[in-house]
């Protein structure tokens, strides 16, 4: 319907027109007078409904006036009006609209009304695409500036780094879109990332430790000014057993476990559970984790941590580390009175990854749980609201990343106060990330008179030098050598032609070790791990993928789907620490680790707490540079080295010359004017030396029977036959046929080469030893033994001073004839 009039249609159903006006709806206008007929009742009635009409716009002007408030002062109820256009709605809609013929009184009207209303009202749609088409143009405007002032910045040669964070794209529209104030809210919160670690990746998917957020250390505190509540740290008491072990028998012990100790009267160390003296609560979960007996490193730090004393243990990956401190820390926290609200916790556990971590928390749970210690684990990535309540509700031991404790230190979640038992676990780890500054500020912000463990595999000088800032009068307990493999991992070496038959050797032998148990493959580069588990997955296995890519949600999810369900695991070195799954049998090195020490960890994986393992090692040609270090590995531990493994690293360079150094042939001539050098006699002391002095005349007296041997045979001095003549006279002279009487006449009788002296200081040294293990067993008197070793060492002491005379007084009479 066109806009700006209405139909109506009166009583007596005459057609009317009703046009607008600015006071109002003029009245119907009729047809001419001579279209009509006269009608007396018609006329009287339309004069009645105008009056009606017009009463009613009266009465709606002045409500309107009164701002919709009764003319009497009273609420009136508001009156529906009634407009001619609802009778109409009635009507059907195919009915043609009326077009007032041009020209006409009608159209003049309406078009006067229509300017009218567009001078008093704007249509609120035409004013908004007005602003649009407004905004469109200032932005195009912009934009076209801003292309202008970058043409001349590259004209005039300027940088172009301050329009990266302008950007030239629509702001209205980038704000709307989630994508974009995602990120633009990430860009603007950088410092509140969930993130202690900032990970760089190289081309591979590696993670390098390149750089980490920077965490500043927790500051310095005056533990002057702090009064400490007193604490007991000494829960450990001997064993009957262990106390009648004389002290040639805790040698023999530590010999056998491969132990080496150092430190001020270290305790002995034990052969069973029972030794150790905990509650039968703990000895139940120790008895339903299946282990057997104590290993090395725990038969000795348990004993030194029960005692009150710092360790430094130092031991081979899956040597039983995590519960040498975890069941030391029970007992510690259960002598300790109960949390107060805001107490921190008593025992902090410190690792490098949040992969150890987490491990640790598995572990510690599992013993916590039968004593209701409440254990809250915090490492970066995951939720720190969680992490913060689950510190504020009150934790008795606590496993955490440095980076993350530091922060919910500075943010009052936690606090140190109540610290007496201190861990770090894998330290040298935590010193090659950069945690130094870290470690140190905790262990400063702790009470100087806890307690403090360390535990690593490989221990460096400078890691040793921090150790001994941190530690006070530790007991050093050393497994073996440092950084050497695990002896109980029997590692096998195969060396293949090239990638196919690494992956053909895969697939022959991937069914066999997954049925004796789970299977851990270790791939250096992230895409090849992503190559190597699609393959597997076309070959209907069904493995596990885990790389640095992941976020730590899907590593967690991935890691306990490979603890329940799978026994397949594709992984990089991401999991080469901290990873304690006992199921783990078999470890493939599909391919090789970046450095031995990283090989080491890997094949750690398996063999745990004293298990056997397997793991295996595909090498190729273009590996020759790491298959010198496969080999001392295999030799520190004992194992046979491969004559393939063997020859491939004799094509390595530093491996040939390391194994040719101690050789007497001449080494390759390196350069000009370089010459072999060659190793000049070693001279002989004592008696030979001297019978060589005393039989120097009789020697020069036979080469001049040689020489004229040489002249009377051939008249001339020629060096051939000089040397068969010397080689001759020497051979005649020294041999003699078994039946000659003369021979047998002139043999001495066999004596014994030792020297008369030397003898006697043997003999007064043995007898020494056995009167100190003498007094030893029979529980000789302190002093009197003092006394007697004295005595016993004066009289050692002169008769060696008498000795060396008498020795050098006949060299002397040797050289003065």
């Amino acid at each position: 319907m066109r806009r700006g009039f209405v139909y109506s249609k009166p009583s007596d159903f005459e057609p009317t027109v009703r046009f607008p006006t600015a006071a109002g709806f003029m009245g119907a206008v009729p047809p001419p007078a001579q279209l009509t007929i006269p009608n007396a009742a018609a006329v009287a009635s339309d004069a009645v409904t105008k009056d009606l009409e017009r009463k009613k716009e009266e009465q709606y002007d002045a409500l309107m006036s009164n701002g919709g408030k009764s003319t009497t002062g009273k609420p009136e109820p508001r009156k529906k009006k009634i407009y001619d256009d609802e009778y109409l709605e009635k009507d059907s809609d195919d009915e043609l609209e009326y077009q007032p013929v041009p020209g006409s009184p009608g159209a003049n009207a309406v078009s006067a009304s229509d300017d009218a209303n567009d001078d008093e009202e704007e249509d609120p749609l035409d004013a908004f695409m007005a602003g649009v088409d407004k905004q469109a143009k200032q932005d195009k405007a912009e934009s076209e500036r801003k292309d202008k002032e970058r043409c001349v910045k590259i004209e005039k040669g300027a940088t172009l780094e301050e329009d990266k964070d302008k950007g030239l794209g629509r702001a209205d529209i980038d704000d709307e879109d989630m994508q974009e104030s995602y990120f633009k809210f990430m860009e603007e919160h950088k410092t509140n990332t969930l993130e202690d670690e900032i990970y760089e990746y190289d081309e591979d998917g590696n993670i390098i430790w390149t750089w980490k957020k920077v965490i500043d250390p927790l500051q310095s505190i005056d533990h002057t000014t702090v009064e400490y509540a007193p604490f007991n740290k000494n829960f450990y008491h001997e064993h009957e057993q262990i106390k009648s072990m004389t002290s040639i028998k805790v040698f023999e012990l530590r010999n056998s476990l491969n132990l080496k100790v150092a430190g001020f009267n270290p305790p002995k160390p034990v052969t069973a559970f029972a030794h150790f003296g905990f509650d039968e609560a703990l000895m139940n979960v120790i008895r339903k984790s299946e282990y057997e007996h104590p290993t090395p490193i725990q038969s000795q730090s348990i004993p030194a941590a029960l005692s009150g004393r710092d360790v430094l243990g130092i031991a081979k990956t899956g040597s039983g580390k995590t519960v040498a401190y975890l069941w030391p820390a029970i007992v510690h926290i259960m002598d300790q009175p109960d949390l107060k609200e805001g107490d921190g916790p008593i025992s902090l556990v410190i690792v490098p990854t949040r992969e150890l971590a987490l491990q640790v928390y598995q572990e510690a749970k599992r013993y916590c749980k039968v004593y209701n210690i409440n254990v809250v684990c915090a490492y970066g990535g995951g939720n720190k609201w969680e992490q913060q309540n689950a510190l504020t509700e009150g934790a008795e031991l606590v496993i955490a990343t440095p980076g993350r404790i530091i922060d919910l230190v500075k943010i009052n979640a936690t606090n140190f106060t109540r610290v007496t038992f201190l861990v770090f676990d894998e330290a040298d780890r935590m010193f090659d990330m950069g945690f130094e500054a870290q470690v140190q500020s905790i262990s400063d912000h702790i009470r100087p008179d806890r307690q403090c463990l360390m535990f690593s595999a490989t221990f460096k000088s400078k890691v040793e030098k921090l150790a001994r800032e941190a530690l006070t009068d530790p007991v050093r307990i050393v497994q073996g050598e440092v950084g050497e493999a695990n002896s109980d991992v029997i590692q096998t070496i195969e060396v293949l032609e090239n990638a196919d038959a690494k992956w053909q050797w895969l697939l022959n032998h991937l069914v066999k070790f997954s049925s004796v148990g789970k299977v851990l493959v270790f791939v250096t580069k992230k895409i090849h791990a992503e190559d190597v588990a699609n393959r597997l997955r076309m070959k209907d296995f069904k493995p596990i993928l885990l790389h640095g890519d992941m976020l730590q949600a899907e590593r967690n999810e991935k890691l306990q789907a490979f603890r329940k369900d799978a026994n397949i695991l594709v992984a990089t070195d991401v999991a080469a620490r901290g990873l304690d799954i006992p199921e783990i049998k078999t470890v493939i090195n599909f391919d090789l680790a970046r450095d031995i020490d990283t090989h080491v960890h890997r094949i750690g994986r398996t063999g745990r707490a004293g298990q056997k393992g397997c793991a295996y090692t595909l090498v190729q040609e273009s590996d020759k540079e790491m298959a010198g270090h496969l080999v001392r590995n295999l030799e520190s531990v004992n194992q046979i080295v491969p004559e393939p493994l063997l020859q491939l690293a004799m094509k390595s360079s530093w491996f040939r010359n390391s194994r040719e150094r101690g050789t007497n042939r001449p080494q390759q001539r390196l350069g000009l004017g370089y010459k072999p050098k060659t190793k000049n006699p070693r001279t002989d002391t004592g008696t030979t030396s001297i019978a060589r002095a005393l039989n120097f005349e009789e020697g020069q007296k036979k080469a001049t029977n040689v020489l004229d041997m040489a002249k009377a045979t051939d008249g001339s001095t020629n060096r051939l036959q000089a040397m068969k003549a010397a080689f001759k006279s020497s051979f005649s002279s020294t041999f003699r046929p078994s039946s000659s009487d003369e021979w047998a006449a002139s043999r001495a009788p066999a004596t014994d080469p030792t020297p008369e002296w030397k003898r006697k200081l043997e003999e007064a040294a043995e007898a020494v030893n056995r009167q100190v293990v003498a007094s030893i067993n029979s529980g000789f008197a302190t002093r009197e033994g003092i006394l007697l070793r004295q005595r016993m060492k004066t009289k050692i002491v002169i008769l060696m001073k008498e000795q060396i005379k008498m020795f050098y007084g006949q060299v002397g009479v040797v050289r003065s004839a």
